[in-house]
C-alpha cells in the first residue's frame, strides 16, 4: 500500500533574516503557544557588524534597549539574565556604565539565538510566492517553508557610494574593518571616508597607533561639522509612540523632507568620542605635526584605482573647490542603505509602494495590500521615522505585530510615554 505524502507544515508567520529586530520577534514568541512560527537566516550562525567589535566600543543606547525588556521585562531572553547566566551581572553593576559593550551584545545575541527552537541558519532565501492564501518560502536547498504571514527582517547591506561602484583594488567597507586592519596598516597612507559613529571610531583607533605603523591618515566628510550625537531627553521622547502617530500622518513629501534632515539624531557620533579624538591629537601633536588630515565640507565625486593607489576627486561644497587626495588604503564609513529583497518579485503586486518606489509601511508596520499579511522590520525612516532603526523600539514593534499576528494584544503596547505634544 503506497504511503500517503504528509500534509505539508502552514506556520502561522515565517520571519526571514535574523537581526536584532527578528531575533527579538523570536524571543517574544516563544512562550505563546498560540503562534508557531520559523525565522530563516542564510548566515551559519548569529553576527551583527562583526567587523566593528574595537576595543571599548559599545552601543549608544542602554542595556534595557536589549531584544524583549521594553516589551516584557520578566523574559528569560533578557540582557540582565545573559548576564546573571554568564557570571557577570555583579560586574556589570560595579561597571556603572549602562551602555553595553559592542562585542557582548553581539555575544548576548548568540547566547539568546541559542534557546530557539525556531531559528533555522544556514538557510537562505531565493523566492517567495503566494499560493492558495499561503506564503511559500523556497530556499536554496530546495526546501518550502510556508506561512500565513510574512515578517522581514533582512537588514540593510553596506552601501557603496557611486562613485567607487566598480572600483577596483583592495578598498574595505567599514562593516569589514577589523578582519582588514592589518593589511591596512602596512600602507604609507589611509583615507576614511565617513562622518558617522563607525567612521569615529575606525579614525580614533587607526590614529592611536599612527606613530607605530608611519602611515599617513585622512578622515573625509561631506558633513560640516563632526555632528555629534543629539541625546537629550526630549529629543529621546521623539522614539515615542506618540512621534511614531504624529510622524507616519504626515504627508509624504513633509516625511521625506524630515528623514534628511534628522540622520544626526542616529547617525551622529558619541560626544564623549568627539572629544577624545581632539585630547589624542593634542597629545600626539607634542611631538610634532601629526601625519593626518581632518577635511570637512568635502563631497567623494570621483574615484579612480591604478597600480595600487587611489585617487579620489573630492569637492569643497561650500567653496566650490574641487581637489583630489591620492591614498594607498581607503575606508568607506559610508552606511547602510536598505535594498528590496530580489526574492519579493514574485509577491510584488501585493506590496504597496509609495510614490518613491519604496514600501508603504502601513502604521502596524505591515507592506501588503491587506495590511496584515507582510510586515517590515527596521527600512522605515521614510514612514515611521527614527525610531524604525532604534534598538529600544524594537521590542515596541514587535509587541505590536505580535498583536496584530494574534489579533490580540499579548505584550501591552504603550500608547503615550511623552511629555511634550507633536501634533495640533
Amino acid at each position: 500500500m503506497t504511503a500517503l505524502p504528509e500534509p505539508r507544515r502552514i506556520h502561522d508567520f515565517v520571519g526571514i533574516g535574523l537581526g536584532p529586530f527578528n531575533l527579538g520577534l523570536a524571543c517574544l514568541t516563544e512562550p505563546i503557544d498560540e503562534l508557531d512560527g520559523v525565522f530563516l537566516e542564510s548566515k551559519p550562525n548569529f553576527e551583527w557588524h562583526s567587523g566593528m567589535f574595537l576595543d571599548g566600543a559599545h552601543l549608544q543606547t542602554p542595556f534595557m534597549s536589549d531584544l524583549v525588556t521594553l516589551a516584557d521585562p520578566t523574559s528569560p531572553y533578557s540582557f540582565l539574565n545573559y548576564l546573571k547566566e554568564s557570571g557577570r551581572l555583579y560586574s556589570f553593576y560595579i561597571r556603572e556604565n549602562f551602555y553595553p559593550l559592542r562585542v557582548e551584545y553581539d555575544d548576548y545575541c548568540r547566547w539568546a539565538a541559542s534557546k530557539l527552537s525556531s531559528i533555522r541558519f544556514n538557510t537562505t532565501v531565493t523566492e517567495v510566492a503566494y499560493e492558495d492564501d499561503i506564503y511559500a518560502v523556497r530556499t536554496e536547498s530546495g526546501e518550502t517553508h510556508y506561512g500565513r504571514r510574512l515578517v522581514l527582517g533582512t537588514g540593510t547591506p553596506p552601501y557603496i557610494p557611486e562613485a567607487c561602484q566598480g572600483l577596483g583594488g583592495d578598498f574595505i567597507h567599514n562593516s569589514r574593518y577589523l578582519q582588514h586592519k592589518q593589511e591596512l596598516q602596512r600602507k604609507e597612507s589611509i583615507t576614511l571616508v565617513g562622518s558617522g559613529q563607525s567612521a569615529a571610531e575606525i579614525y580614533y583607533d587607526l590614529l592611536s597607533e599612527i606613530d607605530v605603523h608611519g602611515y599617513r591618515l585622512n578622515w573625509v566628510t561631506r558633513s560640516p561639522r563632526f555632528f555629534p550625537l543629539e541625546y537629550t531627553k526630549l529629543t529621546l521622547e521623539m522614539t515615542s509612540p506618540e512621534y511614531v502617530d504624529y510622524f507616519h500622518a504626515l504627508p509624504e513629501e513633509t516625511r521625506y523632507r524630515l528623514e534628511s534632515q534628522q540622520k544626526g539624531l542616529f547617525k551622529g557620533i558619541d560626544g564623549d568620542l568627539i572629544n577624545e579624538i581632539f585630547d589624542l591629537l593634542y597629545q600626539k601633536s607634542l611631538g610634532g605635526p601629526v601625519p593626518t588630515r581632518l577635511l570637512t565640507n568635502s563631497a567623494l565625486h570621483t574615484a579612480a584605482y591604478e597600480d595600487g593607489t587611489y585617487t579620489l576627486g573630492l569637492r569643497q561644497e561650500e567653496q566650490g573647490k574641487d581637489y583630489e587626495i591620492r591614498t594607498e588604503g581607503l575606508i568607506l564609513a559610508t552606511g547602510y542603505k536598505y535594498s528590496t529583497p530580489a526574492f519579493l518579485e514574485p509577491v510584488r503586486d501585493r506590496i504597496r509602494w509609495d510614490s518613491q518606489g519604496r514600501f508603504d509601511v502601513a502604521r502596524n508596520y505591515s507592506i501588503d495590500t491587506t495590511g496584515r499579511g507582510i510586515f517590515l522590520q527596521n527600512a522605515s525612516v521614510h514612514t515611521h521615522s527614527i525610531t524604525s532603526p532604534d534598538l529600544g523600539m524594537g521590542p515596541y514593534r514587535n509587541s505590536y505585530i505580535i498583536s496584530e499576528l494574534l489579533g490580540r494584544e499579548y505584550y501591552p503596547v504603550e500608547k503615550t510615554i511623552a511629555f511634550q505634544e507633536f501634533a495640533i
